[in-house]
């Protein structure tokens, strides 16, 4: 067995029905590539032969009332690939309309926790008919996924798709590997009593780490050289408690015109992706009337995989950022949100690389639960919100991809929301193009195609900037 570490479980703790905390991706694939023509029984049976090689799809939570640590993963020895792979077709005109509808439909089902925290689910009819277990017309399919965060972050999740995938369409099943085996009650109970016994001793390192990071805020925020700080982000629509309803929707960039953009302005490809969702908020918000004075914050996760040797699947920091959504003018606005995230870099790097991990593993469940009531409480009183959005950048792999014999043809990420923060934008670079996933509620944010759309109208604004 594999113990979670408090980041990890800390994803278990603050579920709730209005607030399932799994990330999803939206895969659109090719599937006249496949070895044979496509079938859902083909399909299948390549999933069945890539999950002997990925224990983390065959891996359940276990946990008992005597553990005085956070739960394990063991292996799940009634692992059934038929009760975590579904089948599903579009209604016509099975366009994207419909397939956002279906998708965020998904989005808003919580995974079975006693089960592997995955899903995966294979929507045919993708613009057009299909016929029985034939591919639908013009060899298009969607596959979305859906993965605890207790067990992914951005980039372990990246990695799990990457397993799933192949550089060739024919490529063989990898040989298979073990899982982590099991673990009874008593193990689990005994294992979790030794390392509560040890926290004292971690807690007696963590603090000093945590005294420097405060002095070096205060120092820095005197010289005017701190990240945005939390709490001081604008209210929103988007700034309330969540429902546990979701909606989705997604665009797709040319990277080319991205790096163009980088270049010209000598600036970081995340640089001009905030820069992007800047320009789409502030167009989405002014025309309803709605933009804030100060500019919005996002919070944008950082990982840490590099820089951080604790165990456990979620390996993150995180920064407050402005978007600078009062500058008119998206050539200013570019150049103002690249310093403001130099300077926000600079603040985050300069803190512990563990030092989120180290302090959730002394949270204990309900010290997560009351928090989030607590603060779920707070939105409905007018407490401002600690930032408006989440934005994240994950890098994908490059080249041709082939999911399970199908071409990938995009993948479009999705993270989750939390009350308050009801709005969620990420992008991934794949094969030449950036895909942007958009996630909100809709009784928050019932129009997010029009969010999805604005990214075009934000990027000719900035190539029209470099000419």
């Amino acid at each position: 067995m594999q113990r979670l570490s408090g980041l990890d479980a800390s994803f278990l703790y603050l579920e709730t029905a209005a607030q399932p905390l799994h990330v999803c991706s939206i895969l659109e694939l090719d599937t006249s590539t496949m070895p044979g023509g496509y079938s859902f029984d083909t399909l299948r049976e390549n999933l069945r032969l890539r999950i002997r090689a990925m224990p983390e799809f065959r891996e359940r939570i276990a946990d008992t009332p005597f553990n005085l640590d956070h739960p394990v993963w063991v292996e799940d020895n009634d692992f059934d690939v038929d009760r975590h792979l579904h089948r599903i077709g579009l209604p016509s005109p099975g366009g994207r309309i419909e397939l956002g509808e279906i998708c965020g439909h998904i989005a808003s089902l919580p995974l079975d926790r006693t089960r592997p925290l995955w899903e995966m689910w294979v929507i045919e009819n993708v613009g057009g008919t299909h016929d029985g277990n034939t591919a639908p017309t013009g060899g298009r399919i969607a596959v979305m996924t859906k993965v605890h965060h207790a067990a992914v972050d951005g980039v372990t999740g990246a990695n799990l798709m990457s397993k799933l995938c192949t550089t060739e369409p024919d490529a063989p099943a990898p040989d298979p590997v073990d899982g982590p085996g099991g673990g009874s009650d008593l193990e689990i109970a005994l294992s979790g009593a030794v390392r509560f016994a040890t926290r004292p001793l971690k807690l007696a390192n963590v603090v000093p780490a945590t005294v420097s990071t405060v002095v070096d805020t205060v120092r820095r925020a005197r010289s005017g050289l701190t990240m945005a700080p939390p709490f001081t982000a604008p209210r929103t629509a988007f700034n309330a408690n969540v429902t546990g309803h979701r909606n989705v929707a997604f665009a797709q960039l040319d990277l080319d015109d991205i790096k163009k953009v980088k270049n010209h302005f000598g600036v970081k490809v995340n640089d001009v992706v905030m820069a992007l969702v800047s320009g789409v908020l502030r167009t989405f918000l002014l025309e309803r009337g709605q933009l804030p004075e100060n500019s919005l914050v996002a919070m944008v996760p950082v990982s840490v995989h590099e820089r951080s040797d604790r165990p456990g699947r979620n390996q993150v920091s995180g920064m407050f950022a402005k978007l600078e959504t009062g500058i008119e003018d998206p050539a200013e606005r570019l150049r103002a949100i690249a310093q403001a995230n130099s300077v926000a870099k600079q603040h985050s790097s300069a803190i512990s690389a563990t030092l989120l991990q180290d302090w959730t593993q002394f949270a204990a469940p309900a010290v997560f639960g009351t928090a989030m009531r607590v603060y779920a409480r707070s939105r409905l009183s007018g407490a401002r919100p600690v930032h408006n959005l989440v934005v994240s950048n994950v890098p994908g792999p490059q080249g041709e991809l082939f999911l399970l014999g199908c071409e990938v043809r995009a993948m479009y990420p999705l993270g989750p929301i939390f009350h308050g923060s009801g709005l969620n934008i990420t992008v991934m670079s794949l094969s030449g193009n950036l895909d942007v996933g958009i996630v909100s509620c809709p009784e928050l944010l019932p129009d997010l195609w029009d969010l999805a759309d604005d990214f075009d109208v934000a990027l000719r604004e900035l190539l029209d900037a470099t000419t």
